[in-house]
């Protein structure tokens, strides 16, 4: 089986989220990823949308230092937006991981190096190495390390994050990709910067065959970020995401599914969180589709509880799970249908025990 179905991408709304059994977590934190640009796509306010999430019990959140948001113009620093979020989030007794970037981020489009720093697009298909992009390797150890800096003594913050999926490709968009080299001066930079902190790396677990293949082959020569991170990071972090789209036409949609898949990352004796488990659909654009009375098929409210079943289910520890798409959950709510948060509090509510 390679691990592609063709579906309708809209299905009718049920409740078969409410009898889900949850997964007993023990000691596994739970928490979500924070995206306020995201939020800003949705239509809602970030500001408003974190404070809406920070009502609920979970202990973890993650967020971002985007490089061309702090700094949109040469020699200009503006956190104050991060700011707020880290002031929120530890008033909210909540855990931090912070990704410092710098290159790419969590929250499309992952890519949020200022213009001033690049003035000419990389080269597709090439590898970034340190020494053919020196400059652009200069300003970002020195933007990482200027956010190390500003935040280390918050004590909310327990980690870093350097880049996001570090040397995969950039999704569709750019076939190239950050060198293992690069990222290495990056970590030792952060390193550097705050000694007393682990520092956490991502990469995106392809659950289906066919996109583990097309991942094996476009990765070969370096490994993918699982590997890297595998030989870079204190904590590795995973991306899971059992169904995405390929491709839509009309009402119909081609999704990679890898859900009925037991595979498992391949990584060793290295502490482990999911930092993406899939919480919000992957369609074939950008901003998931909200059908007033419709949910989409790449991501139900009860693939929610069962994504971070699967997970729980490997059978070795994880020191947390985050779920994505929280922002989505809120504007689905604000449509009318809070079956996703609703999923969401459903695995907060259940604490180390069975629940159903």
């Amino acid at each position: 089986m390679i691990g592609i179905r063709v579906r309708r991408s809209a299905r009718p709304l049920t409740d078969r989220w409410r009898t889900v059994p949850v997964e007993p977590r023990g000691s596994t934190e739970l928490g979500i990823s924070f995206r306020p640009l995201q939020a800003e796509a949705l239509g809602l306010d970030p500001r408003a949308a974190l404070q809406r999430l920070l009502a609920f019990p979970f202990q973890v959140v993650r967020l971002g230092a985007y490089w061309n948001r702090i700094e949109p113009e040469p020699g200009s620093f503006r956190p104050e937006e991060l700011d707020r979020q880290v002031e929120e989030c530890g008033r909210a007794g909540r855990r931090i991981i912070l990704c410092v970037g710098p290159v790419k981020t969590f929250g499309y489009p992952e890519f949020f190096v200022p213009a001033h720093h690049l003035p000419r697009p990389l080269r597709e298909g090439a590898l970034v190495e340190p020494g053919d992009h020196a400059q652009l390797l200069a300003a970002a150890i020195a933007f990482a390390t200027r956010v190390v800096e500003r935040y280390r003594d918050r004590r909310a913050i327990t980690a870093w994050q350097v880049e996001h999926e570090a040397v995969d490709p950039l999704g569709v968009e750019h076939s190239w990709r950050l060198s293992e080299a690069f990222v290495e001066r990056e970590v030792a930079a952060v390193r550097a910067a705050d000694p007393s902190r682990p520092i956490v790396m991502t990469g995106f677990f392809p659950a289906s065959p066919v996109v583990r293949l097309v991942q094996r082959w476009r990765t070969r020569d370096q490994g993918d970020s699982l590997a890297v991170a595998e030989r870079l990071a204190d904590v590795v972090g995973v991306d899971l995401y059992p169904r995405h789209a390929l491709a839509g036409v009309g009402g119909l949609t081609a999704y990679a599914d890898g859900s009925g898949d037991a595979a498992q990352p391949p990584i060793g004796p290295r502490r482990l969180v999911i930092t993406e488990g899939q919480a919000e659909p992957w369609e074939a654009v950008t901003t998931p589709p909200n059908p007033a009375d419709r949910a989409m098929a790449s991501c139900l409210p009860e693939h929610v509880i069962e994504n971070y079943n699967r997970c729980l289910r490997w059978g070795r520890p994880l020191e947390a799970y985050l779920f994505w798409g929280a922002e989505y959950w809120l504007a689905r709510e604000r449509s009318g249908d809070a079956r996703y948060l609703e999923a969401f509090a459903r695995v907060l509510a259940s604490g180390g025990e069975n629940s159903v």
